[in-house]
């Protein structure tokens, strides 16, 4: 089944080119400090085209908290507000999820977005179980959190609410500015050590930002977002992932600027290709870089032992081989002469209170 191609002219801020045809195959938005000059006063669309319309579906889910059997992942649950993400991350490894839903991964990701809509009540029964025990639970770790519906939707502060009320830990990583709109829940948990925020920043180049990462925040206005968490007192890291050779070659100066901004704990990934991901991301290359595209995937080959993508646990976060070996070494010298990672806080899961246990006294 041939991709959907549509002019470059037309893709209108997506990362994707292509309805790209998966393997299983037969809105408007208020107004939001981005930092790409969004909202200034006559900042709109060059081209004639309408831009590609975002649709929200929503679904009503029978579970929430997913367990991590991944060695190689630090959390032991995570849960995800929505399935798909407006950001248009060209590299996002969950894309190939959209397959399952029978939409393409291509653009369908980006502008088919599925929100779960009953995901605080499922929440609130699963921490109520009896046999429930508390663990690090990661916000956002398939598509983010805080991507744009969320400003309507607020599904993400619901459960953020929810945990406060519970006092149960958590962590989230995001792209996003929004973030900065929960402070209010996130500050006061953070001081009790029961939330800590990431914030990933992929390159200081905000040309290379937009194509990569087309609807996320721009990376000056990230670090921005960093500094806010820090001088709030929320625990507040970097991720500089994914690290993509001859792409984003700027790791060093990244960790520089986010640990000036006030981040204290970093760590990256190289690409991953799973799936559809790996000629969408080729599409991508010939797209916006087609003298260098045959180097790079030399490079990330060399990363996956001659292939697209290995999934082994062992290598499918950092890779193998020599160029995989140099991106560990630049990372490690730079966090290690920077500062960073020299100080953990743990998150406490000794204060949790199942739901409706909250501010419940003795009747005697």
């Amino acid at each position: 089944m041939p991709a959907a191609r549509i002019p470059i002219h037309a893709i209108k801020g997506r990362g994707a080119a292509t309805h790209l045809a998966h393997r299983f195959s037969r809105d408007e938005r208020n107004a939001f400090d981005d930092g790409w000059g969004t909202l200034e006063e006559g900042a709109a669309e060059a081209e004639d085209l309408p831009p590609l319309a975002t649709e929200v579906r929503f679904e009503d889910v029978k579970s929430v908290l997913n367990e991590n059997e991944s060695p190689d992942v630090s959390f032991d649950r995570s849960l995800n507000p929505y399935r798909g993400c407006e950001h248009g991350c060209i590299y996002c490894f969950a894309r190939p999820t959209h397959s399952y839903l029978n939409l393409s991964p291509g653009l369908d990701f980006e502008t088919k977005l599925i929100a779960k809509r009953n995901i605080v009540e499922v929440l609130r029964a699963e921490l109520g179980r009896k046999s429930y025990k508390p663990s690090h639970v990661a916000i956002g770790t398939a598509t983010d959190c805080y991507q744009p519906i969320e400003r309507d939707l607020r599904l993400t502060r619901s459960i953020i609410e929810l945990l406060q009320e519970t006092q149960h830990p958590f962590a989230l990583v995001t792209k996003s500015s929004a973030v900065e709109r929960d402070l209010d829940l996130i500050a006061p948990m953070a001081a009790q050590h029961l939330a800590a925020v990431y914030v990933t920043v992929t390159t200081l180049d905000g040309e290379l930002a937009r194509k990569l990462e087309p609807r996320a925040a721009a990376p000056h206005r990230r670090l921005r977002t960093i500094r806010t968490l820090a001088e709030a007192g929320v625990p507040v890291g970097v991720s500089v992932a994914p690290q993509i050779p001859f792409v984003n070659e700027d790791m060093e100066q990244v960790l520089e600027a986010a640990w000036e901004a006030g981040a204290r704990s970093a760590f990256y990934t190289v690409i991953r290709l799973p799936w559809e991901v790996a000629p969408l991301f080729k599409e991508w290359l010939a797209l916006h870089y087609p003298q260098r595209a045959d180097r790079i995937m030399a490079r990330i080959h060399e990363m996956r032992g001659g292939k697209d993508y290995d999934a082994d646990f062992a290598t499918r976060m950092k890779g193998t081989g020599l160029w995989a070996d140099l991106i560990r070494q630049r990372f490690e010298k730079a966090a290690n002469r920077i500062g960073f990672n020299r100080e953990r806080i743990p998150l406490d899961l000794g204060a949790f209170r199942p739901p409706g246990a909250a501010g419940q006294g003795s009747l005697f």
